[in-house]
């Protein structure tokens, strides 16, 4: 799969383009807009009793921070040196020294004062510890005593009652890799990881739609390409340095386009830190914003359809790539179908866009060769996720925008090495190399020679809600191992999760750090067991940007806060394995980090070649340059497939708003700064649209209310340019609106999309006693469906 090879970095035209300029003031003076050069020095003085080991961690390492593989200071997309804010913030989770034991060891409920922000400042885990029932504070354990401990409850449990998350802080594909093959040693197919609530239904969609759930193009496409189209993405704040390929795109003559209710400050204006044009005077990176009503995604994109379709009428060819459909694509008379179905009032009401301007957009991608189409969280997590990003795909097929250069489909993965955690099996839909069937499990049984359990595991939210099963019932989670994470403030319904976690008989929490959740009782014990960072296993570690790339981070010395009794996380799991059965463990066995790639590259064969990763700065691409190359899929018959889906009914009534969450200056749920650089909201305001404000006589500033008949959300209205009716509010601030339990029915990602509606907090307060606490009332049981 995949021919031709990634050429490696460009160089950046370095010629001035003032038309791209935000502001011929210097670095926008008076303007709202991060401030980089005081964050790094900022952070440069936070490291300063580690800055030796900051600074190698930075030139040599691999960025654990976002998904785009900056390796040392490089990348393969363009020469010179690239380093963002987001890198640095993380910084200190690697150099920082080790919790004060007069704090570590305080009253339970002191700890309980800290914000997880505060509990991360604190310092790193120093060795392992323990809480049971009634004490009041964390003991010292010794590694052999927790992990004796951790097995003897697992001998006790049927397989089926414990469960495995993983994280994406950094954790290595080795990591991923034995954490998968351990739990399926053990007896459990319960075991998951952090793209289940990010990218999960991008790789669902993908698969169905072309075959392979990956990135088919590399970010090299976007400097070229005609259109850039960003669907529910902020790109320039998750993975800030995109904003420099953004900037060399825009100089080769490239349109970007974003797709997104609100009009996301960074993705319009922009101050590359590294690029001194873009730092003093600012880019202009979205030459349009097209205003979509939240989860009116489906019916947008039906509106580009059905015009290509209109087009069609008139002159053939003039929007379909024919001879692409016909070679390379199944289901186009049932799409053509389903559209033609599709009435414009009904698209034009859903996606609260107006019908010329949808024609534009149209008419732009039909004229275009090329386009690059990149999304992320805005469409994949709604309860209709996989459908949002199959039409995104309908959209590359019909045009042919597929499997060559500056064409292609790319999830826009947030975190370091998520993309590798489904590659390495730790999900419990796949196996390493394919999905959890029969065919594979087979394969996987003869390489692992074991034998792997055949019933289906569950996903992160369904092991969660079965915590809280009766005692007696075989699917009753009693004991839950966490490699980071923390489902207090990732997952829906926090006051639920925190009862599920606390109804465990034993949690461990296998982490860098302490956070909210960690100090959250259980019934019979909490078992905290110190990590190593990725710069700290033993002989290295890999990790797979979302292009694809799988870079080589080595080991780094030097560090002066080292923490002595932190473990690499994969030799844990193998240690687990050794006290749960030891008389077959050494099937599970790796001596070393070179060992586990000499298996991987047998187990996904996609990934042949991480073997000979072995030094700083080695890398390959798995798949080549473009998946589908040629136009050929990885499918059973080698063509792509257009699917056809209805647009959803958000059961919205009049009067009533949609709200989504959204991520201010924060590495998931890790917050950095309480005041978003971009707009200047702080964590409790509530973005909306002026006009809906002035209608509810709201005034910008004013306290408000948010609810629903799931929960209660009290803010301050901040005035934004947003599509009207709908509503943001910071996550995790705002999951106390969304229920548990809703899940997309493919790939199973919570919805954090629901109706909810706006009062002014007086109002609200005043009646709250006789009308809305009481009890829960039928009119607010709406949902999105």
């Amino acid at each position: 799969m995949g021919k031709t090879q990634h050429p490696g970095p460009v160089k950046i035209s370095k010629k001035p383009d003032p038309s791209l300029w935000v502001s011929k003031v210097p670095f926008g003076v008076g303007k709202i807009k991060p401030h980089h050069f005081t964050d790094t020095a900022k952070i440069a003085w936070k490291n300063r009793d580690n800055l030796g080991y900051a600074t190698s961690i930075i030139t040599k390492g691999v960025c654990d921070g976002c998904a785009l593989g900056v390796s040392g200071l490089y990348d393969q997309t363009l020469k010179g040196p690239h380093v963002c804010t987001t890198r640095l913030n993380v910084l200190r989770l690697n150099t920082m020294p080790a919790v004060k034991p007069e704090i570590l060891h305080a009253d339970i409920d002191e700890l309980r004062q800290y914000s997880s922000a505060e509990l991360r400042e604190l310092g790193r885990i120093p060795y392992p510890l323990i809480r049971r029932p009634g004490e009041r504070k964390f003991s010292r354990l010794s590694w052999d005593d927790a992990m004796d401990m951790i097995a003897a409850k697992m001998k006790k449990l049927d397989p089926k009652q414990y469960a495995f998350f993983l994280t994406a802080r950094g954790i290595t594909n080795e990591s991923y890799y034995v954490a998968g093959k351990v739990a399926r040693f053990l007896g459990t197919n319960h075991i998951d990881n952090a793209s289940r609530i990010c990218h999960s239904p991008s790789k669902t969609a993908l698969k169905r739609s072309i075959g392979v759930g990956a990135s088919t193009s590399n970010y090299l496409d976007w400097i070229g390409t005609d259109v850039l189209l960003f669907w529910g993405s902020v790109a320039s704040n998750s993975s800030p340095v995109s904003t420099k390929y953004m900037l060399a795109a825009k100089k080769k003559g490239t349109k970007i386009i974003v797709v997104n209710p609100y009009r996301e400050p960074a993705m319009d204006n922009y101050w590359v830190p590294s690029n001194m044009e873009s730092a003093m005077f600012g880019t202009k990176i979205a030459d349009d914003f097209y205003q979509v009503n939240i989860g009116g995604d489906i019916a947008f994109m039906h509106g580009i359809m059905k015009h290509w379709f209109e087009m069609e009428q008139e002159k053939e060819g003039s929007a379909i790539n024919h001879s692409f459909v016909q070679e390379h694509v199944n289901g186009y008379e049932e799409l053509k179908q389903t559209v033609a179905d599709q009435s414009w009032e009904d698209i034009i009401e859903s996606s609260g866009v107006p019908k010329e301007r949808i024609i534009e957009l149209s008419t732009l991608l039909a004229n275009s060769k090329n386009a690059v189409y990149a999304w992320a969280l805005g469409l994949t997590m709604h309860s209709f996720a996989t459908d949002n990003i199959s039409q995104v795909a309908n959209l590359a097929l019909l045009r042919g925008h597929l499997g060559r250069k500056y064409a292609g489909l790319m999830p826009f993965r947030g975190h370091s090495s998520v993309q590798g955690s489904g590659e390495m099996g730790a999900d419990p839909f796949v196996l390493p190399g394919s999905d959890f069937n029969d065919a594979n499990i087979e394969r996987m049984e003869k390489l692992w020679n074991f034998e792997i359990p055949k019933w289906q595991g569950d996903i992160v939210g369904v092991t969660l809600e079965n915590a809280v099963l009766p005692e007696d019932h075989e699917r009753k989670i009693k004991m839950y191992y966490l490699s980071g994470g923390n489902f207090l403030e990732t997952m829906p319904d926090p006051d639920f999760v925190e009862q599920a976690l606390s109804e465990l008989d034993i949690r461990v929490h296998q982490d860098i750090i302490l956070n909210t959740s960690t100090l959250v009782d259980a019934k019979e014990a909490v078992i905290v067991l110190p990590a190593k960072t990725r710069y700290e296993q033993e002989g290295g570690g890999t990790s797979t940007s979302t292009e694809r790339m799988v870079y080589f981070s080595p080991e780094i010395e030097g560090n002066k806060n080292q923490v002595e009794e932190a473990r690499a996380e994969w030799k844990i799991y193998i240690d687990l394995a050794k006290r749960v059965k030891p008389e077959t463990a050494h099937l599970v066995d790796f001596k070393d980090g070179q060992a586990i790639r000499e298996e991987i590259a047998k187990a996904n064969t996609n990934y042949d070649g991480v073997q000979h990763l072995k030094k700083q700065g080695d890398v390959f691409q798995w798949g080549g340059a473009w998946l589908c190359e040629d136009g050929i899929c990885p499918t059973p018959d080698g063509k792509g497939n257009l699917i056809s889906v209805d647009i959803p009914d958000l059961g919205k009534k009049d009067g009533q708003f949609v709200v989504t969450s959204r991520r201010g200056k924060q590495f998931n749920s890790m917050v950095y700064k309480e005041k978003d650089p971009f707009n200047n909201a702080g964590r409790y305001d509530v973005l909306m649209n002026a006009e809906d404000g002035r209608r509810l006589s709201i005034a910008e500033g004013e306290g408000i209310v948010v609810y629903n008949g799931f929960g209660v959300f009290q803010g301050r209205a901040k005035f934004v340019d947003i599509a009207k009716g709908n509503l943001e509010v910071h996550f995790p601030e705002g999951n106390f609106l969304l229920p548990r339990g809703r899940y997309e029915k493919y790939a199973g990602i919570p919805d954090y999309n629901i109706t909810v509606t706006v009062e002014k907090a007086e109002r609200f307060n005043a009646r709250k006693d006789t009308q809305y606490l009481e009890k829960r009332i039928d009119d607010l049981e709406t949902e999105a469906n």
